[in-house]
């Protein structure tokens, strides 16, 4: 296993024995390659804990996921609070900001994110950063319908300030990355004066008409685990507390 997939292993091991707790019953299950390791460690609780759960997809992934592991799968629309979800994260800034939707299903996430009691992100080391934009250099993931998405593109580039905003395109297929809502992506850098709040430019962007969502969680998470290459873990909470913790068994 090289040192980056150790690191998510140790951050997905980490969180999930500390936030998945045995009262816990409704639990959302995020995208992006840590989540793997979190659906490993719930399995690892054993059949009796996870009796009687019901866990949430962000999408197809995460779906696959909780069937393979014969888990049971649910849905939001049945169950709108949720105990705990867990996600990971493109990056992540000081204040638990962070920047999702590189596997384009960052507006499924943010609903799981929202109906959470507790958000719990998850990620190596490369994600953890001071400001938003520092290693995810394509941009804020913006799913836009695609009636409009011309039309959203002028905005980003004349009036909000990401003047090289692109459509993102598919690689395996021709034409552009379509969600699994049936929505276009945009990839809109911004400069590092406007990632220094990025509820600022959050905001802004899901003013625009077209906009579904926008790939900044802001205000949201209640604590990030990042796996290190040393073998240990670092958390950061929402009340700016970072802690060093060993890597559990």
């Amino acid at each position: 296993m090289s040192n980056i997939e150790a690191s998510k292993k140790l951050a997905a091991y980490t969180a999930v024995d500390r936030h998945v707790k045995p009262e816990h019953r409704i639990i959302g299950i995020g995208s992006g390659s840590t989540v793997p390791y979190v659906v490993e460690r719930i399995v690892q609780q054993g059949e009796e804990a996870n009796k009687g759960r019901v866990f949430i997809p962000t999408g197809f992934q995460s779906k696959e996921l909780i069937v393979s592991s014969k888990l049971a799968l649910g849905d939001v629309d049945e169950y709108p609070t949720i105990d705990v979800t867990l996600d990971g994260a493109d990056e992540v800034d000081y204040q638990l900001n962070c920047v999702k939707g590189g596997g384009a299903c960052h507006l499924r996430e943010k609903v799981l994110a929202e109906a959470a009691n507790t958000f719990i992100l998850v990620a190596d080391y490369r994600k953890n950063v001071q400001y938003l934009g520092t290693n995810f250099v394509q941009g804020v993931p913006i799913e836009v319908v695609p009636f409009a998405y011309a039309k959203v593109l002028q905005n980003l580039h004349h009036i909000l300030g990401s003047p090289n905003a692109v459509l993102r395109m598919a690689v395996k297929k021709a034409g552009p990355v379509v969600t699994d809502n049936g929505n276009f992506i945009i990839d809109a850098p911004f400069p590092r004066e406007k990632m220094l709040d990025p509820y600022i430019i959050m905001a802004q962007i899901k003013m625009l008409t077209g906009v579904v969502e926008v790939g900044l969680f802001c205000r949201m998470a209640k604590a990030a685990y990042f796996g290190n290459e040393d073998g240990t873990v670092t958390v950061r909470w929402d009340d700016e507390k970072v802690e060093q913790v060993a890597a559990p068994e």
